[in-house]
């Protein structure tokens, strides 16, 4: 699990770091229109070879031009957010994948072996199988000497364990969630104090003088509020996930007490 942890943060730190590279190559680009415009026999065929061009802009160059419009400051935080976050999310989507289990066909594996081999066998089964469920059982089994009552206590406490293991990490993607959209707000109210403090410079209110601050403002507010609509996808993902597999630990459990319950009966 902790490799495929690293291996999805390295994914996600390769992602904000082809921002900052595509950042660093489109921000030259603005500054040599200046030494072109002198010239007018240069001019006047680039305007009309650019033109189709942007027509048929893909979405992932919008995005990308957006992004740089927005400033390097804000948008750069916000991304790390939603690099931080996509990293949990992956991470918690394949360990709770990884942690499904069909506790049907474990319950009939396990009660053939209890038939065939008895608690030994039962426990090789358990130890094969991946996943909470089939821990619960193997702590269950281990305790089985004991009594029923301390399986049943076992698996109680157990349980409450594999709970915490499954939340992990969510937290985490709920502050990410939330401060996302926090930081586009806040760099809005920059955006719009910076437009207003040109317009107390310029003595005047020009569109074209109060436009660019508003465009940056607006732009981070879309980009932290898209931000956390896609952590929330994933993270009510998870949520439902964890709800699957604890009513499997539930329902699996109750099943598990009578089956051995019908053993120490045959044994008897």
């Amino acid at each position: 699990m902790k490799k495929l942890a690293l291996i999805a943060i390295f994914g996600m730190l390769t992602l904000g770091a082809s921002f900052l590279v595509l950042k660093a190559q489109n921000q030259p680009t603005t500054s040599p229109d200046t030494s072109i415009k002198p010239k007018p026999a240069i001019v006047a065929p680039a305007a009309t070879k650019t033109a189709p061009v942007e027509a048929e802009k893909s979405m992932h160059q919008v995005v990308k031009e957006k992004f740089i419009e927005g400033g390097a400051g804000f948008m750069g935080i916000i991304a790390l957010t939603m690099i931080v976050g996509l990293a949990i999310s992956i991470e918690r989507i394949i360990y709770l994948s990884l942690s499904t289990t069909n506790t049907d066909k474990l319950l009939t594996k396990m009660e053939k072996a209890l038939a065939e081999n008895g608690i030994e066998g039962a426990k090789e089964v358990c130890r094969d199988t991946r996943g909470p469920v089939a821990s619960i059982f193997y702590q269950g089994l281990e305790r089985h000497s004991e009594g029923l009552d301390m399986v049943e206590k076992s698996i109680l406490s157990y349980g409450s364990v594999q709970m915490g293991l499954l939340e992990k990490g969510l937290t985490w993607i709920s502050l990410m969630i939330a401060t996302a959209p926090m930081l586009g707000f806040l760099g809005t109210v920059i955006g719009m104090v910076q437009a207003f403090d040109s317009i107390q410079k310029a003595g005047e209110i020009s569109p074209t003088l109060v436009a660019a601050g508003i465009k940056v403002a607006l732009l981070t507010t879309v980009f932290g509020l898209i931000v956390a609509m896609i952590l929330q996808v994933l993270y009510n993902y998870c949520l439902s996930k964890i709800d699957s597999i604890t009513n499997d630990m539930e329902n699996g459990s109750i099943s598990f007490m009578d089956i051995l319950i019908r053993y120490n009966m045959s044994k008897k």
